[in-house]
């Protein structure tokens, strides 16, 4: 009997290890759209869970269908020290990532190295409306710094700040091409965000402060054409808003509750 117990330890490890290292890639998905209450989703996914790829997309509809929501594939590397409680991970992706980044940490704390995603702005209209039909086309670019999240229940704390610059953004709303440039910055600090909204130049002006708490947008700016720009944009800006006059001006009202 001692025999037969020496014998099976090793092989009952032995099968264990194989079955780990061939975890398939698929089995991610379903964890993705439970981190991210169905929201998110592993599309095509492809590997094993420690080398693997898939695209990002949204949680499958009643047809089951995935759509990416971002271009390229994303490809990762996974150590098995995860296993241990150590995680220490990297996230590739040549058509969306500027570099690969770096992910370290435990099983409740993590710390993402800085990066650069690079998006197009025609994915926006898959958000709803008002963006749907608005249409709009242009570069979209998310910068961050080392970010530092910490697993709480429910919920992520995140420590960094990120910053949105939209380039040369269209709509096909407007005859104006483009209509201009903007840059959102997010200031993190647990769960909640400070952000702020500005202009960088361009015939349509956005500004605005607010907070993002828990997965919740408070939002107050404002929207107006640059001067000369009053009429032809004109159709545009009833569609972002409320009127007001302010100092004299005819602006739109942006207000997020």
């Amino acid at each position: 009997m001692k025999r037969f117990f020496l014998w099976l330890v090793p092989t009952a490890l032995a099968v264990l290890f194989t079955v780990l290292a061939f975890l398939p890639a698929s089995w991610l998905g379903p964890i993705v759209e439970e981190q991210t209450g169905g929201r998110l989703t592993l599309g095509d996914a492809q590997g094993t869970l420690w080398n693997g790829s898939a695209f990002i997309g949204g949680a499958p509809g009643q047809g089951g269908a995935v759509t990416p929501l971002l271009p390229g594939r994303f490809a990762w590397r996974l150590s098995p020290l995860v296993l241990f409680g150590q995680v220490s991970m990297t996230l590739e992706n040549p058509q969306a990532l500027v570099r690969p980044v770096r992910i370290e940490g435990s099983w409740s704390q993590w710390q993402v190295s800085s990066g650069e995603l690079l998006l197009p702005a025609e994915g926006l209209a898959g958000l709803g409306a008002p963006l749907n039909t608005l249409a709009p086309s242009g570069t979209i670019r998310l910068v961050w710094n080392t970010l530092d999240l910490l697993r709480q229940p429910n919920a992520v704390a995140i420590q960094g700040r990120t910053v949105l610059t939209l380039s040369d953004m269209g709509s096909r709303m407007s005859p104006v091409r483009p209509l201009g440039s903007y840059e959102m910055a997010f200031d993190w600090r647990g769960n909640a965000a400070d952000l702020n909204l500005r202009t960088v130049r361009g015939a349509l002006l956005l500004s605005g402060s607010g907070m993002l708490q828990n997965g919740r947008l408070r939002f107050s700016g404002q929207a107006s054409a640059a001067e000369g720009y009053e009429a032809t944009l004109g159709n545009m800006l009833n569609l972002l808003g409320q009127r007001r006059m302010v100092n004299g001006k005819n602006i739109i009202a942006l207000e997020f509750r």
